[in-house]
């Protein structure tokens, strides 16, 4: 299936119809599954390479509210500035490989291990997978997101990606304002230190379609997050940012190279924070 987007042929049709899956199996995979997914694991492409992480599975969690799976990953990461981020760029891309796969995964924001290592790195958030009991895809027209016009401005093909990108309690606290691809040097300098990745997890599309790839968005794309309320940061802080890491996993999956870093000539909007920029 070859789907278009505002003028560019996708280059992950799985972003177009993947779900968040609440039900499954509880047979737990077997053996040669289970290794696969560990091969993605070490496979994955950080948006910070230098941050520290690390993914373990395991088959019991607390704190699910609901979803029972026969495995769970467990995301870890040291406490820096952009590791949030860091995570919910992995995380997504294994979220786009089970699905891709005829898996079903569901990020779990209040979950976590029974039991851990008590000297491993800090626990993020949790993620549901397994063999779905639920149908596993769904149809463009059943996603249930903002409109373009409602989170972002300018045009770029790539934005559709990121309105289809999951969030916590589906609050897509984010905008993007992109640029023309015309004049790559528009809105200033970048800040020198951005980033590494750079156009490696475009390279490697979990579920990518065969063929020819037309992609139209080459400009900047400057990224943000809503600011929260504070009462509700008490327990809601760090989910805007992982939500921005898997916006921009999906942006990534759908770009022929991919910088992220800080441009000096970023406007400012009211009401959100400054994340980065794509392109820099």
């Amino acid at each position: 299936m070859r789907v278009s987007v505002a003028g560019g042929k996708v280059m992950n049709e799985t972003i177009y119809k993947r779900k968040s899956i609440r039900k499954y199996d509880q047979a737990k995979l077997d053996e040669g599954v289970l290794a696969k997914v560990r091969e993605k694991i070490a496979d994955l492409t950080p948006l910070y390479p230098e941050i520290r992480y690390y993914i373990d599975i395991v088959n019991k969690a607390k704190g699910s509210f609901g979803v029972s799976a026969p495995h769970y990953l467990v995301f870890c990461s040291e406490e820096k500035d952009g590791a949030l981020e860091n995570i919910g760029f992995v995380g997504q891309q294994m979220d786009l490989f089970f699905s891709a796969s005829g898996l079903g995964s569901c990020w779990l924001g209040m979950a976590k291990p029974e039991d851990r290592d008590a000297s491993a790195l800090p626990h993020v958030i949790c993620m549901a997978f397994g063999a779905p009991a639920e149908p596993l895809h769904r149809e463009l027209a059943e996603f249930k997101r903002k409109t373009l016009a409602e989170m972002s401005e300018g045009s770029d093909p790539r934005l559709e990606a990121a309105r289809l990108a999951p969030s916590a309690r589906n609050g897509q606290n984010w905008f993007f304002v992109a640029e023309s691809g015309t004049d790559s040097t528009a809105g200033g300098t970048a800040d020198s230190t951005a980033s590494g990745t750079t156009g490696s997890i475009a390279d490697s599309h979990a579920g990518g379609a065969a063929g020819d790839i037309d992609v139209s968005g080459s400009g900047k794309i400057h990224c943000y997050r809503k600011t929260i309320n504070p009462v509700v940061g008490l327990v809601m802080s760090k989910f805007p940012c992982i939500d921005m890491g898997i916006a921009l996993c999906h942006i990534a999956e759908e770009s022929e190279s991919f910088e992220f870093g800080k441009d000096a000539g970023a406007p400012e909007r009211k009401g959100y924070v400054y994340a980065g920029t794509v392109g820099v």
